[in-house]
């Protein structure tokens, strides 16, 4: 075994104290990620007599990524989720100390033989199922957004804030991840930032649970048209339930080249499924002021990516590309909500 292997056996050994024999098989790193490495391995051990196999995957902070986030917001957004009818991979262990595996990680379970990516489901045989597939994940999304951080216990893990201040929060912090990662001037974006400042939105009537990265491409789906798990917490936290129904009719996310949200979809179809599960109304004004936000938020992340990149924290090639390819197309999507590309 690779000393990540056996350093991984080690500490689910430490874990599940009544095993024997206990193996790491097949450890494979999933690339793609922007924010913690991922792997996918087979847990193998002995326990009552009986052999078990179990995949699992393995979620590590890196040495540098697109963005940083706490683990432990992570994890307790996949516990509290977990058997409820946003559905999520059982989380298993979270581990704070780095010297298990050099960094901190948590362990969760593997959704296996199912499709995540986003290209895929605009193609044969998923590409069939895209109403399908649209009214299950916005119907979702409205689950989550109703959700009550306090009943969830997430309240525990994700800071308190103010109806009023959810979008002063929001915008502040990713302004300054701007201010520190930009590379070059941001003109488009600087006048974003002017813009929603000068117009901010109502608040909403309950500050609820944001996934923040609610989006294709961060759901497992099947042949069948339905979807398995909503992965990727790590930005989560408590605020405006509109932030993440823009964030998944960003532009960006049409993989299949026309107006569709998330490649399946229009707006205002994925909208209406959203207001009849969550029991709420999007505001127009105030989605059109989280869509521009989205827009900066997402420019922020690719910049980071790219600075990373460029100065040789992290040189896996996705950090460059995204700053690459996704910051025009972000600078597009900015100028089309404020009108310039009418």
């Amino acid at each position: 075994m690779s000393s990540l292997d056996s350093r991984l056996a080690e500490y689910i050994a430490h874990r599940l104290p009544g095993a024997d024999d206990v193996r790491v098989e097949g450890l494979d790193r999933i690339f793609g990620g922007a924010s913690r490495e991922t792997y996918r391995f087979v847990l193998c051990y002995r326990e009552n007599g009986a052999a078990i196999r179990r995949p699992l995957i393995l979620r590590r902070d890196p040495p540098g990524s697109l963005i940083e986030t706490e683990r432990a917001v992570e994890f307790g957004a996949y516990r509290a989720f977990h058997g409820t009818e946003v559905p999520v991979p059982e989380a298993l262990w979270l581990e704070e100390e780095a010297h298990w595996l050099d960094y901190p990680f948590f362990i969760m379970e593997q959704l296996t033989g199912l499709e995540s990516n986003p290209q895929q489901i605009i193609a044969p045989p998923y590409a069939q199922h895209a109403e399908k597939f649209a009214r299950q994940k916005w119907t979702i999304l409205g689950v989550i957004s109703k959700a009550d951080p306090q009943v969830l216990g997430l309240d525990r893990v994700m800071p308190a804030v103010a109806a009023q201040d959810c979008w002063r929060r929001e915008l502040d912090y990713w302004e300054s991840q701007v201010d520190e990662d930009e590379l070059c001037p941001q003109p488009v974006i600087r006048a974003a930032i002017r813009w929603l400042r000068r117009n901010p939105p109502p608040p909403p009537a309950e500050v609820r649970v944001v996934h923040a990265d609610y989006r294709t491409g961060n759901f497992l789906y099947d042949e069948d048209g339905r979807i398995h798990g909503i992965l990727d917490w790590e930005l989560a936290h408590l605020g405006d339930p509109l932030e993440d129904l823009a964030w998944s009719l960003n532009p960006l996310w049409r993989w299949a080249g026309d107006e569709r949200a998330g490649g399946l979809v229009p707006n205002d179809q994925a909208i209406r499924y959203w207001e009849q599960s969550s029991g709420m109304r999007a505001d127009p004004a105030a989605l059109h002021w989280w869509a521009i936000f989205s827009c900066v938020k997402g420019q922020a992340i690719w910049l980071s990516g790219a600075k990373e990149f460029s100065d040789g924290e992290n040189q896996d090639i996705i950090l460059g590309l995204t700053g690459w390819l996704m910051g025009n197309s972000q600078d597009r999507a900015v100028l089309d909500h404020l009108g310039y590309l009418s």
